[in-house]
């Protein structure tokens, strides 16, 4: 199947490649199906792009990248709606605010999309330790 994304040319994808978020994402609950590729010009980032909005795309980063010693647990519940078997199913990623002012880009390390490479299901979800910012800053000019 092809999409034609308003902002990232056409992309191919495969009913196998569809990520289902049951409850949609936060602010966009009527939008369910996704793609994830990688962001040709940085393959540090990937965009998760609506299959239902051809104008809607999300820049994501692996929080992995960011912060070291990120990590979380993922409570019975979360992991019974993503069906989830193992560690090896998990991909975590963040969302990213896109700036021109490189000082500007923010991840958002609050709020972690969980997806679950085998069973190709998705969700957000937000984190209650107190130490992950909605607005962490992805460059550290001079550090």
């Amino acid at each position: 199947m092809l999409l034609n994304t308003k902002y990232h040319g056409e992309k191919n994808y495969s009913e196998e490649d569809i990520i289902l978020f049951k409850k949609g994402l936060p602010g966009f609950e009527d939008l369910r199906k996704f793609i994830l590729f990688t962001f040709e010009e940085n393959d540090v980032f990937s965009i998760l792009h609506s299959i239902e909005d051809l104008t809607l795309g999300f820049v994501l980063v692996s929080p992995f990248l960011v912060s070291k010693d990120y990590e979380f647990e993922l409570t019975e519940e979360y992991e019974k709606e993503l069906n989830i078997q193992s560690p090896d199913d998990i991909l975590v990623l963040n969302t990213v605010t896109v700036n021109s002012d490189v000082e500007k880009i923010t991840t958002n390390l609050k709020a972690p999309i969980i997806i679950n490479n085998k069973s190709k299901l998705g969700e957000q979800i937000i984190l209650s330790e107190e130490k992950y910012l909605l607005k962490y800053p992805l460059v550290k000019i001079g550090s």
